[in-house]
């Protein structure tokens, strides 16, 4: 059975008065990585609307000062930085569960992920929520959903309780996919992608985090209500914005060669490429009822993401 996050948020707000009013009972305390970016930074927020206490695991504290010194006591910050996996387990010490928010991608990514893993284990957090990304593992095309796959295993391997939030692409950057020219490139043939709004994702993760215990040990697919193939995606672009979008496939060789000017390290090159190449082989299509069964409501569409909409 579903839990609507109103009533999550509810509850929530009431264990929090009655921790204050009973000094014995406590919260359930729940701590955010990349709670300075626009995923951690929008859960965060939606939490603290909702009167959830959290934890803001950052690597620069003093940038969120003023929002600590805002909310009531309801945050508070800590320096949690993946590159230092000591730091990052004090930070974590006393956490019950932690969204954990993937770093930038790197070279490294995994091994620091992995130690982010263990570090949130040696500081004694039950629940793990990982936001992943869709169809994660050692065959994925996507070369970070490989990363991704890596780091869920890590998290499996601890024993804690974990929740993988697998995200596909967000709509929000389709119009970063286009060149100058508004022209989209790459090998993605007529393959299709359910990729999800930016919005919907924190809408899940902060359902989850309101509510942990009745997500422990699940994986969720975050898509959006339609799997588009690029074409059919410049076309709704186009009649959003007014504006000429229109997309060109590309063989791997055209697709390396229009990418050669940026200068980019060979390993963010093959993960620009397996983007599209993912999509061709059809490993982004699948769409499902997640983000509406988390979040009680209907998946934003691409159309409604370019026309700047949200769902009443």
């Amino acid at each position: 059975m579903s839990h609507h996050p109103a009533d999550s948020a509810r509850k929530a707000a009431a264990d929090h008065q009655d921790s204050q009013e009973h000094p014995d009972a406590q919260p359930v305390r729940v701590g955010i990585t990349g709670a300075t970016g626009l995923i951690g930074g929008g859960v965060s927020r939606l939490l603290q609307e909702r009167g959830i206490p959290h934890r803001l695991l950052v690597r620069r504290p003093e940038a969120v000062r003023q929002r600590v010194e805002d909310s009531e006591g309801l945050l508070e910050a800590a320096r949690g930085d993946f590159a230092d996996p000591a730091g990052l387990r004090e930070a974590m010490t006393g956490l019950d569960t932690v969204f954990m928010v993937s770093i930038t991608e790197a070279a490294h990514r995994d091994e620091q992920q992995i130690d982010a893993v263990a570090a949130a284990s040696a500081a004694g957090v039950r629940h793990l929520v990982y936001l992943s990304f869709a169809h994660p593992g050692p065959e994925a095309t996507f070369t970070f959903a490989r990363t991704h796959g890596i780091t869920e295993a890590a998290i499996r391997a601890t024993g804690m309780r974990h929740t993988f939030l697998r995200d596909n692409f967000y709509l929000d950057v389709f119009e970063d996919f286009a060149g100058q020219d508004r022209v989209i490139r790459g090998p993605a043939g007529t393959g299709r992608v359910a990729a999800v709004a930016r919005t919907d994702v924190i809408d899940a993760a902060a359902a989850v985090l309101a509510d942990p215990g009745a997500h422990e040990d699940r994986a969720c697919t975050l898509t959006g209500p339609e799997a588009l193939t690029m074409t059919e995606a410049a076309r709704i672009m186009s009649e959003a914005t007014g504006e000429d979008y229109r997309f060109q496939d590309e063989t791997l060789e055209q697709a390396r060669a229009s990418r050669a000017g940026y200068g980019a390290p060979e390993w963010e090159l093959e993960a620009w490429i397996s983007t599209y190449t993912a999509i061709a082989a059809g490993e982004l299509a699948e769409v499902t009822d997640d983000v509406e069964r988390l979040t009680g409501h209907p998946p934003l569409s691409l159309e409604q993401v370019m026309s700047g909409r949200r769902i009443a």
